[in-house]
Parts: C-alpha cells; sequence; structure tokens
C-alpha cells in the first residue's frame, strides 16, 4: 500500500502527458493547414529579436503598470515550476522536499524566493480581476470577448490565485509539522510569508495539518498539470508560442508589403525581365489572395494561436477607434476558430475544409477588411509580434482579384495607379506642380 500515492502519481502524469500530446498534434496539424513559408533567414536578428520581444518583454513595457504585473506572474510561473520539479520528483520517487538535504541553508533561501513570488503572481492576479471585471478597461468590454473568452480570462487567473494558496498553505501546515517533530517533514529554519498564515493552522491536530498539507501538495501538482492542459485549449497558449512566434516574425520594415510571386513573375515577362522557367509540367494555378486558412501562411495560423487576446492592436487601430466594425484582434481570433472547427470537422471524419464555410464571409466581412487602413498600428501594438495586417492583405486581394468585388472608388483608384502612377486622376508630369507653389510662396 505505500506505493499506492506513486502508483495515482505516475497515473495522474500518464494521463495528462497522453491528453497534452493528443493536443500538441491537433494544433501541429491545424497550423500547417496553412500554405508552406521559409523564414530562416537572418538568423541572429532572429535570436535577437526572440530574446527581447518573447523573454524580455520589451514591447509589453508600453504600459507600464500592466506590464509590471504581468512581469510578476511571467516571472513566478518560470521559477516557480522549478519547485515543480521538485513536486514531480517526489511524486514518482515517494519522497517528500527531495533537494533540502543536498541544498542546506540554500534550500531556505529558495523556498523564501518562491513564496515571494507565489505572492508576487497571487497580488498581479487579482489586479488583473479588477481591471477586467471593475474597473473593466475598454479594451477587455469589446463584443469579441463576449461568453467564453471573458470567462476563460478569468477562469485562469482565479486557478492561479488558488494554486499560489495552496503553495502558502501547504509550506505552513508543513512547517508546523516539522517543528513537532513529525516523520518525513523537514524544518527549514523559516519561510516568511507562509508563516503569515501559520496562525490559522496553529491549533490544529497532527492528522488534520497532515491531512491539508497533502491535500494542497496534491491540489497544486494536479492543478499544474490540468493548467498545462488547458493552456493548449485557452488564448493562454501564448506562453509557450510566444518563442517560436517571434523566432518566425516578419523582419521587412513596417510599411513593405509582400508582393504576388505570380503577379510579379506576369509583370517581369510583359517587361522583358528574365524569370526562373519551373522545371517539369506548370503547376496548378492557385487562388490570388485568401479566401480560407489553407490560403494563408502556416505562420498566419501561428500567429492567430499565439493570440493572447490584450486587445493592444484594436486599442490602437484608427479604424476601430473611430468605431468601425474592424477590430485586429477578432481577426485573430476569427483564424483561429476556423482553424479548430476544421481540424474538428477532420478529426471526426467531416469534410474539413470542404464544409461550404470559409473565413472570408461567415467568420470575417468585407466591411471589417476593407476598413483596415495599412497603417500597420496593430502590428506595432501586440507584444509577441502578431501580424494581422498580413492576413486582412491576402482577404483584400482576394475580393479584388478573384472576385472583383471591391468598392466602385477604390476600383477608380485601381485604375488611376495604372495610369496615372498615383491614386489621383492628373498627369504624372503635374505631379510636383504643388513645389512651385510652395517657391512662390516662400519668394
Amino acid at each position: 500500500m505505500s506505493f499506492l500515492p506513486q502508483i495515482v502519481f505516475l497515473l495522474i502524469l500518464g494521463f495528462a502527458g497522453f491528453i497534452l500530446t493528443k493536443r500538441i498534434k491537433f494544433l501541429r496539424r491545424n497550423i500547417l493547414l496553412g500554405k508552406a513559408e521559409t523564414r530562416n533567414d537572418q538568423p541572429e536578428a532572429r535570436w535577437k529579436t526572440m530574446l527581447l520581444v518573447a523573454l524580455g518583454q520589451q514591447k509589453m513595457f508600453k504600459r507600464i503598470v500592466p506590464a509590471f504585473l504581468h512581469l510578476l506572474i511571467y516571472v513566478g510561473f518560470i521559477v516557480i515550476n522549478l519547485e515543480v520539479l521538485e513536486f514531480v520528483l517526489d511524486g514518482i520517487l515517494g519522497t517528500h522536499r527531495l533537494f533540502a538535504p543536498f541544498l542546506g541553508g540554500l534550500y531556505t533561501v529558495a523556498m523564501n524566493m518562491f513564496e515571494f513570488l507565489a505572492v508576487g503572481v497571487l497580488i498581479s492576479c487579482v489586479a488583473f480581476l479588477i481591471r477586467r471585471n471593475v474597473m473593466k478597461v475598454e479594451r477587455f468590454t469589446k463584443p469579441e470577448l463576449n461568453g467564453w473568452p471573458a470567462l476563460d480570462a478569468n477562469v485562469i487567473l482565479i486557478v492561479e490565485i488558488i494554486l499560489m494558496f495552496a503553495v502558502l498553505t501547504m509550506n505552513a501546515t508543513d512547517q508546523i509539522l516539522a517543528e513537532r517533530g513529525s516523520e518525513h517533514y523537514i524544518a527549514l529554519g523559516g519561510l516568511f510569508f507562509s508563516g503569515l498564515i501559520r496562525p490559522v493552522f496553529e491549533g490544529m491536530s497532527d492528522v488534520a495539518l497532515v491531512f491539508i498539507e497533502r491535500f494542497a501538495w496534491w491540489f497544486h501538482i494536479a492543478g499544474i498539470l490540468a493548467f498545462a492542459v488547458y493552456v493548449t485549449y485557452s488564448k493562454h497558449l501564448h506562453i509557450f508560442l510566444a518563442f517560436p512566434n517571434t523566432w518566425y516574425s516578419n523582419l521587412k520594415p513596417k510599411g513593405e508589403m509582400d508582393n504576388m510571386p505570380e503577379v510579379t513573375n506576369e509583370v517581369n515577362m510583359m517587361l522583358g525581365i528574365p524569370v526562373e522557367t519551373p522545371v517539369g509540367p506548370p503547376a496548378e494555378i492557385g487562388r490570388f489572395g485568401a479566401k480560407d486558412i489553407n490560403d494563408l501562411s502556416w505562420i498566419n495560423v501561428m500567429n492567430a494561436y499565439s493570440c493572447t487576446e490584450c486587445g493592444r492592436c484594436s486599442a490602437e487601430c484608427p479604424a476601430n477607434i473611430t468605431g468601425k466594425k474592424l477590430s485586429p484582434r477578432k481577426i485573430m481570433m476569427d483564424v483561429r476558430d476556423r482553424a479548430e472547427e476544421v481540424g474538428k470537422s477532420i478529426d471526426s471524419g467531416g469534410p474539413g475544409l470542404a464544409d461550404g464555410k470559409s473565413l472570408l464571409g461567415d467568420y470575417i466581412t468585407k466591411e471589417e477588411i476593407n476598413a483596415c487602413t495599412s497603417c500597420n498600428a496593430c502590428v506595432e501594438a501586440c507584444p509577441v509580434n502578431i501580424d494581422p495586417l498580413s492576413i486582412i492583405l491576402q482577404m483584400r486581394r482576394y475580393v479584388a482579384m478573384e472576385e472583383s468585388g471591391t468598392p466602385a472608388q477604390w476600383n477608380a483608384m485601381f485604375q488611376n495607379m495604372e495610369t496615372s502612377f498615383s491614386p489621383w486622376k492628373f498627369s504624372p508630369s503635374d505631379r510636383f506642380n504643388w513645389a512651385e507653389k510652395v517657391k512662390e510662396s516662400e519668394q
């Protein structure tokens, strides 16, 4: 019977690992529904971008207060997971505080640091709950967050608070038992934050304390494993995807738009510029622009799964600010929702992409994408370098080149660009007439 806790722990660990592995395969397949794209150039710049933006959270600090609170949670998440390693080993080996005898006084220092970070995480989560539900910060009250997205954010924050309380409760009861000389419990010489709640448990019996300490231990480790699985279904998937997402982010200048290779080749041939002739029979003519997720690149789809729904993109979007329907955050959420829908359809033996639906039309409307000014404010604002503009431009290209469905005013502008090389209908030779008037006014 002494091995029963270890067996139960291994079963829980194995079950969580199985679910997590299955979900990761599902996400990978969904992301790869997008078209192939290679972004391995400038590796030094990509490493630097990933370290500064994903690890260093460089872009978060444009707003100091939420950035500091987020930093506490982020550092706490990384460092406290070192303690989780001890939990896992204790669960497998049937030990208690495995590292304490080897580290001596350093173990107490480490535990006090873990508790400090746990309290920091707890305070930050409470602050974020207040910002969302009491202060009602505007970017958290938009229509696209109604229902599950709002509940998801609150669930994660509440679970993190409970898990931090579990750590403090476990340490407080653990130290009381150690001082009473209970078997297997090791006195650490004083833990500050858990010591503050010790009076709550001082009058309890050893049996009650052992039950509370073991319950808190099991709750914390089971909660961590459940959290790891839940994150893959949540907006908090960015915890892991932020790193590859920033690595593969677009390093070109913000105003530079990618040309369509098919169109570029046609123009080059018309101008007599040599183009590479493909070997073998011509490939099937692809779609211009993007109508569904398989027309986007896999990086676009990964962007969608990396979105934390913070709303900084929509808060900076001039179209959104002026009351237009466009919300870059909603664009990313729609791409992710469509990928999830297609993935589930494929797994259930359904039609997948041939279900009669598409990203453009069923999820994202023409009114939304036409409202975009292509200013790149959303790209600049995103803390993990997500690029909603790339998706919007590809869908607009589809509407223009496949459906001829752009507004009439736009068609007039396109014609002027083609004939006069500017949006306005006047001769290129008259383009700098305004400069002459400036000279006259200066004289």
